[in-house]
């Protein structure tokens, strides 16, 4: 294990990309991105984080930030939990005097920060003996390794820490732990990938079981996804409603899908969409466009229709705990979801769809 964390280590020192965040021990900068990085792109992941950085540049200002605000910053990005709970994980801090905790275990204790986080956090910030385990670790380890168990599975997970604390026990003083989690890591993302790996080129190769069995393509083991078709659908309407150049949005409450972010009413056809803000469809309602999204566990299909209403808006849903009549060229400056933006680009002609009356 000792030779194989020194491989690890020698070649991130060699071959780590340049990331913004690479360059910082800023212990909260490294807590935004990783929980940024969770299940989205490097490259995706880049821009969100240097404007992050520079709109809430330390957990104090996070903390400080209305809600609607750091939506705003996250939205895009998707998962939106996890942007809820860095602010709840910030206000934390605060609370509690301010410093970021110092060690993992403390670490975990913040909302939104689990063992994984923890570990990263704790070893790259603070230099401590912490594992942790990834997608692209456990693909890493699951290879060189030889581990047949399911790695999403209890026992495969178990296992797969395990080869993990033992690699950063194994671990030479004059190497760093972070340097050795983030070198794990970079293997999975550019060298060690799902499909596809280039073992010529592997640092690990001579050690990895896969590599000589040639079980590059059966390891690890995952379970089976379903098919798109599998996956029960969310199939909603969405309602533009304007007034004298306004149009009515509506925040989703905090918690589920979509939870702080800002749309257009919704519901299961226009009506129920307009009932859902107390106001009562007035004729038919015209389709201006559709959006079709997967998620990760579901499939979201929207229609965006316009129509006029009667009544006074106000919240008649448990879905919804804000409303207001925001100017058509201020949409955009509002924290949305990637759906909701997506129908915004069909986005109808001023004056289309009136508003109560």
């Amino acid at each position: 294990m000792r030779a194989l964390a020194i491989a690890i280590v020698d070649h991130y020192r060699r071959h780590r990309r340049a990331l913004p965040w690479r360059q910082t021990r800023d212990p909260y900068a490294i807590w935004v991105s990783e929980i940024m990085l969770q299940q989205t792109r490097v490259a995706t992941v880049i821009p969100y984080w240097q404007r992050w950085m520079a709109r809430f540049p330390t957990v104090g200002a996070l903390a400080a930030a209305e809600d609607d605000t750091v939506m705003e910053a996250w939205a895009g990005l998707g998962y939106y939990s996890r942007a809820r709970n860095l602010v709840r994980g910030a206000r934390a801090v605060v609370a509690a005097g301010g410093a970021m905790p110092g060690d993992a275990d403390a670490l975990r204790a913040l909302p939104g920060i689990g063992a994984y986080t923890a570990g990263a956090i704790a070893s790259i910030a603070y230099g401590q003996r912490a594992a942790l385990v990834d997608g692209n670790v456990a693909r890493v380890l699951a290879r060189v390794r030889g581990i047949d168990e399911d790695v999403k599975a209890t026992a495969g997970q178990r296992r797969v820490w395990a080869e993990a604390e033992a690699l950063m026990a194994a671990l030479p003083a004059d190497r760093e732990p972070g340097e050795l989690n983030q070198g794990l890591m970079e293997l999975g993302a550019t060298v060690c990938t799902p499909t596809s790996p280039t073992c010529l080129t592997c640092p690990l190769a001579g050690q990895c079981v896969a590599a000589r069995a040639g079980r590059q393509a059966e390891l690890p083991v995952l379970p089976r996804r379903k098919r798109p078709d599998e996956l029960p659908a969310i199939t909603e309407v969405a309602l533009w409603l304007e007034r004298r150049g306004k149009v009515l949005a509506v925040r989703r409450r905090p918690g589920g899908l979509y939870g702080g972010l800002w749309e257009l009413p919704q519901g299961a056809d226009a009506a129920a969409a307009a009932a859902a803000v107390g106001l009562t469809l007035r004729g038919a309602a015209e389709v201006r466009g559709h959006h079709r999204q997967l998620l990760s566990h579901r499939r979201l299909e929207l229609t965006l229709a316009t129509g006029a209403a009667t009544g006074r808006a106000r919240l008649a849903s448990d879905r919804y705990d804000a409303l207001r009549w925001i100017e058509v060229t201020r949409l955009d400056a509002l924290g949305v979801s990637s759906a909701t933006a997506a129908l915004l680009a069909h986005r109808p002609a001023l004056g289309k769809a009136r508003g109560p009356g």
